[in-house]
């Protein structure tokens, strides 16, 4: 995993260090970052970061600024670390395009597991083509890309796992739990909203096929071709 590299943003050295210890000890490369300003910095000059853990509360530009300047030009998975366990505020985090939100104090062996499972969706060591194709939405499950009559749609990790779970289950309709179990890939105690507000984006990226996305009243959603 030498190639892997992870940006660590946080304005407390201690906080960093406690980070980049146990990644370092999985085998993956760490760059920090002190404020947000040097983030963007680094992001911009250094290559190939597979992964930015970005604290919310630093001086100067905060954490939802960096998140929303890195959306900008890249969907590379972001992890949200903030102090405050506020649900507007991690509603908030994934509507900029966070993936994951982790309130402290938190167990950094938890972190490594989501750092890990969120590289796995990316498409870290993904080897084997496998595409799916549903009346003009393509989705290269091996890539992590998605087409939208031949045009290429820019996903986040979560959105690209979101629409593949909804996809794989056509025609089933999901409960707002069953989403949150598999596509969040662990025990989520936050609000369900936060399944709204990522399909409410996922819809505005598919544009017209958005509508594949049904609302099913009081329950949840299900996937369903509109030919």
């Amino acid at each position: 995993m030498s190639g892997i590299k992870i940006l660590i943003v946080d304005d407390e050295a201690r906080m960093r260090k406690l980070i980049a210890d146990f990644l370092k000890k999985e085998g993956y490369t760490i760059i920090e970052a002190e404020d947000g300003k040097s983030a963007l910095e680094i992001f911009t000059n250094e290559q190939q970061i597979s992964l930015v853990i970005l604290d919310v509360m630093m001086p100067g530009y905060d954490g939802w600024t960096v998140c929303r300047e890195i959306r900008k030009k890249s969907q590379v998975p972001i992890i949200m670390l903030t102090a405050r366990g506020e649900e507007s505020d991690e509603l908030f985090g994934f509507t900029l395009g966070a993936d994951e939100y982790i309130a402290k104090p938190f167990s950094p062996l938890i972190l490594v597991a989501r750092v890990q499972a969120l590289l796995r969706r990316s498409g870290m060591n993904q080897s084997v083509k496998n595409v799916k194709f549903y009346n003009g939405i393509e989705i290269d499950e091996s890539g992590r890309s998605v087409y939208i009559d031949g045009r290429k749609v820019n996903l986040t990790p979560k959105e690209f796992e979101l629409l593949l779970y909804l996809a794989t289950n056509e025609g089933i309709a999901l409960s707002r739990e069953q989403i949150l179990n598999s596509v969040w890939d662990y025990d989520y105690f936050g609000d369900v909203r936060t399944v709204d507000t990522h399909i409410k984006k996922l819809r505005s990226k598919l544009g017209a096929k958005g509508n594949y996305i049904q609302t099913v009243r009081s329950f949840g959603y299900k996937f369903e071709v509109v030919e």
